[in-house]
């Protein structure tokens, strides 16, 4: 079988997996099935937690698996019985000839697929498009081999850096395009984390809303962290979600707590106070910026001290993508996290 098939096949199953959710302790895989000619037979995607794994939603579209067959998956199959049985044994009764995937599976328990379907004559081929796929499930594989939350930290600003006016009013800073990114990008994260100065000063919802306004269907926990007390009347309380608030200022021990709780991807939408203490501490995977086409000056900057009192002692992060949104200029960069949480 040619490396192009294969890449083909490798390339639908990414696609593939993008149709599942991004939120929740399940990562999203896709899978395809081969058969002797190159040809997808099967296809399938794993679509949340409880739900058939991508490569047993694939083999159940077959009535029966041709000689020869060969699994292209996203991640290295899983060889452990949760809510589901596992992916390895599966393949291997269906009789398939040859898996081939991308990134190895990081979990202490549902990992050494591969070594599974070795032992069971299973040709085994890792590694194929895995710079693609590593980007793909960057927040999933990330915070399963640290064993530790994903932290995205997020802010909008003006082209001089400045998150409000000195009056302290801030809305629409960034244009309805940028929002609506900011919405969905909140939709797929397992909790939204902000200040109790952010509460106090802006008395924000922290929903995801699509542009109608209307809510998603999923919606992050909302974290708020801080020892003041807070009237329950603050719309962060009303019932369109979850809200619990973290009486503390240790983010090393809020970031472990919400692990133990299940959630791998943190998003962090405080204001400059909470935001300088991520970066400061290096606690940031990836910075997610709306730049609007305005000048404001001022003081209200978006971010404040984050330890660097010279240009040596800077902290370089990477930008990812850059690109026009609407009128906004949208930066993805990656952060200068550190080992641990």
């Amino acid at each position: 079988m040619s490396y192009d098939t294969i890449k083909n096949a490798m390339t639908r199953a990414l696609e593939l997996a993008l149709l599942g959710p991004a939120h929740g302790v399940n990562p999203q895989v896709g899978a395809v099935i081969l058969d002797s000619q190159g040809k997808i037979i099967a296809e399938g995607w794993h679509k949340g937690a409880g739900t058939p794994h991508a490569e047993v939603d694939a083999l159940s579209k077959l009535e029966s698996v041709p000689q020869g067959s060969t699994a292209v998956v996203t991640l290295e199959p899983c060889n452990h019985t949760g809510r589901t049985g596992p992916c390895s044994q599966a393949l291997i009764a269906a009789g398939i000839s040859t898996v081939i995937f991308a990134s190895d599976d990081p979990g202490q328990h549902s990992g050494g697929g591969a070594n599974a379907l070795r032992s069971a004559m299973v040709e085994v081929i890792p590694g194929v498009m895995l710079e693609e796929a590593e980007e793909q499930s960057r927040v999933w594989l990330t915070a399963n081999r640290r064993l530790g939350p994903f932290v995205t930290l997020k802010w909008a600003t003006s082209i001089d850096g400045r998150a409000a006016a000195d009056d302290r009013t801030s809305k629409w800073i960034s244009g309805p395009e940028s929002r609506a990114d900011a919405h969905r990008r909140r939709s797929e994260a397992d909790a939204i984390l902000v200040g109790t100065g952010t509460v106090i000063a802006d008395d924000p919802e922290l929903t995801a809303r699509k542009p109608d306004g209307s809510l998603y269907e999923h919606q992050p926990l909302r974290v708020v962290v801080g020892e003041r007390g807070l009237d329950p009347t603050y719309r962060v309380f009303n019932k369109d979600a979850q809200t619990i608030q973290m009486r503390t200022h240790s983010l090393h021990g809020v970031l472990e707590a919400l692990w133990q709780e299940g959630i791998k991807h943190v998003f962090v939408e405080g204001g400059p106070t909470l935001a300088s203490d991520f970066a400061r501490l290096g606690l940031v995977d990836e910075y997610i910026i709306y730049q609007a086409p305005m000048l404001l000056g001022g003081s209200r900057l978006a971010i404040g001290d984050v330890g660097v009192s010279n240009i040596a002692d800077a902290k370089h992060i990477e930008f990812a993508e850059a690109r026009m949104l609407g009128n906004d200029v949208f930066i993805r960069a990656r952060g200068n996290r550190k080992t641990g949480n």
